[in-house]
């Protein structure tokens, strides 16, 4: 399980170091790809083939269906975790969700996102002003 929000630098070649507790997680490879709200998302293997597979099975006939394949597909890299615990982001995707040098890491339980600082602590701020909508959907949860 995916926990956390970590701080970390993005090297020069682009390499991040991934937090100890999901390296665990993960092995030694890792597939990262683009997420929603620009940022990135990583998944294990197993999660990656559960997720590739749930994809493929929508109708391809589906403009929306081709435009998951798209985002999740084009895209995705498979990388894997060096002897540091980095892993190394291609320049398509730190370009695409803006990543510099202070990077944020983000446990969401069956998978991390990846966001450049700025854009963590515009999200969080969002969330922030939403608590009420959001307890509310707690609430529909039986909390």
């Amino acid at each position: 399980m995916f926990l956390g929000e970590y701080e970390h630098s993005l090297d020069d070649k682009g390499r991040l170091a991934v937090p100890a507790r999901f390296r665990e997680i993960l092995g030694e490879r890792v597939f990262i790809t683009r997420g929603f709200d620009r940022c990135l998302m990583g998944f294990t293997h197993d999660k990656w083939e559960q997720l590739a597979q749930q994809v493929s099975e929508l109708a391809i006939g589906q403009t929306q269906a081709r435009n998951l394949r798209r985002l999740l597909f084009a895209s995705a890299a498979e990388t894997t975790l060096d002897r540091q615990g980095r892993i190394l982001v291609p320049q398509t995707l730190r370009e695409y969700a803006g990543l510099a040098e202070q990077v944020v890491i983000a446990g969401l339980n069956t998978y991390f996102e990846i966001w450049s600082g700025n854009r963590w602590n515009a999200v969080m701020e969002e969330i922030d002003e939403q608590g009420s909508e959001l307890a509310e959907q707690l609430a529909a949860l039986g909390m």
